[in-house]
């Protein structure tokens, strides 16, 4: 069996509504657990964005299946 390839997307070659689209369906998918205090989903996408600005998070575009995803980023 392979392992899927993905294709890291740097965020800042997205247009922000590209980017801001991505995010809102990340942070608003069924299961998405943020512990016990209740946040908005502006403050998710704001907590979303930051991270990808800091490095800890990084989109990945799977050509197989034509979507992409936010992950953790595992420094190298």
């Amino acid at each position: 069996m392979n392992e899927p390839i993905g294709i890291d997307v740097p965020y800042a070659t997205l247009s922000d509504e590209t980017l801001e689209r991505l995010i809102a369906e990340f942070v608003t998918r069924d299961g998405t657990d943020y512990g016990d205090v209740e946040r908005s989903p502006a403050d998710k996408i704001a907590d979303v964005r930051r991270q990808l600005a800091r490095g800890e998070a990084k989109i990945v575009y799977d050509p197989e299946s034509e979507t992409a995803n936010i992950v953790a980023a595992h420094p190298r």
